[in-house]
């Protein structure tokens, strides 16, 4: 199963490109889902469904077309189908603080749960093999990131804290209920979660396998929104993610000759080479700026055949190297940099803002700092086996 992961700043146009990438792929017989991972979802409106069609928010699969369903997460079936026992604590504790029935309940939905939910239903696709590319509309870039660092981060708690607290709660419980104002969880509480767990195993490594999951980075041609861009990239990367490919959406196109827009051309001129510079050798797709909304099946297919190119496959996998890792050696840090075709000479490296730029010859690289490491400067570096790697420590 491939997965493709449509992600960007708000309102740049994913939930379109997702829509259409999903219609592209149904056409070419592939059984295809379009998930939305997005709290605000606009998914069954790209598809301008209404009336007793608009069920697609049902955490069951719509079919939208031939090979093609699209599925909207209800968190509140959700929650009674996989996080019971949780919200069940949480809301017997907001009660006895003295908040309602309903506003507890709704506060019980904690952050998270949602991407969780939909880490699940992946999951449980891909063991079914019930779909050939499942497409993700995912949510903002913040939230984003929260949704790829959720498998490390429940790891980590299921191996370190988790049966420690099971263990201790269980101890203390029957004296505790007796003193404390509201009962402790009980052991159906930690079954629910380590439940939940077992459903998740694994997800981790379909997200960082690049044969399995490419991340399509949609911006917009304008400057506050590509330091977002740049800033999740660096973060899927930092994270083992690949990016395949950056979507830049809403292109003003070269036939528009009102004088009007002329600083709009000469502004999106200078910011698609900066994007072309920033993310090579990642390929960069541009879709121009439609006369109309994009809306309903017919104008998804519209874009579709603008965003790919006649004969291409959307779920082909065609980049499975990073471009650049972060690790730390021997308490030094280290960026490492792919470069193919570079060979061994005079390497120049300089900070620029929270970026490192390395110059091999004519060859220029912008990289993206973390931020536990955009206060370090670049001290040393060796190109070996097609790799620079650039030490990177505290300034003296």
């Amino acid at each position: 199963m491939r997965i493709l992961f449509f992600s960007g700043k708000g309102g740049v146009g994913k939930t379109s490109l997702a829509a259409a990438t999903g219609l592209k792929l149904a056409q070419l017989h592939y059984r295809t889902l379009v998930m939305s991972i997005d709290p605000a979802h606009s998914l069954a409106d790209a598809f301008d469904l209404s009336g007793d069609l608009f069920h697609a928010e049902t955490s069951d699969p719509l079919s939208v077309a031939d090979h093609l369903s699209i599925l909207e997460l209800n968190i509140q079936k959700e929650v009674k189908r996989h996080w019971q026992e949780i919200s069940g604590y949480v809301t017997s504790v907001l009660r006895t603080t003295g908040i309602s029935g309903v506003e507890a309940e709704e506060l019980a939905i904690l952050p998270g749960m949602e991407e969780l939910s939909a880490m699940m239903y992946i999951n449980q696709y891909r063991r079914e093999e019930r779909y050939d590319v499942v497409v993700l509309d995912a949510a903002p870039t913040a939230e984003s990131m929260r949704f790829i660092s959720m498998p490390t981060t429940l790891d980590w708690y299921m191996k370190h804290i988790f049966p420690f607290q099971r263990n201790l709660l269980k101890a203390v419980r029957p004296i505790a209920n007796r003193v404390s104002p509201l009962e402790l969880p009980t052991d159906s509480y930690f079954l629910n979660i380590r439940d939940l767990f077992e459903k998740l195993e694994g997800v981790d490594e379909i997200l960082e396998n690049p044969r399995i999951t490419s991340v399509r980075l949609v911006t917009n041609p304008e400057r506050m929104v590509l330091r977002e861009t740049q800033r999740a990239f660096v973060y899927f990367s930092l994270h083992g993610l690949t990016v395949d490919a950056v979507v830049v959406n809403r292109v003003l196109p070269a036939e528009v000759l009102d004088a009007w827009f002329n600083e709009w051309h000469s502004s999106q001129a200078g910011i698609l080479r900066e994007i072309e510079e920033y993310f090579a050798p990642v390929p960069v797709k541009r879709v121009p700026l439609f006369a109309h909304e994009v809306l309903g099946r017919t104008r998804l297919e519209d874009l579709a055949r603008v965003l790919y190119a006649e004969g291409e496959d959307p779920a082909a996998v065609t980049r499975t190297e990073k471009p650049y890792t972060f690790g730390k050696e021997n308490g030094t840090y280290e960026v490492r940099v792919l470069l193919p075709f570079a060979t061994k000479g005079e390497v120049g490296l300089f900070k620029k803002g929270d970026e490192l730029v390395v110059e091999i010859g004519s060859f220029r690289r912008h990289i993206g700092l973390p931020r536990s490491m955009a206060a370090l400067l670049p001290t040393r570096a060796r190109l070996e086996s097609r790799v620079l790697t650039v030490e990177m420590r505290e300034a003296p």
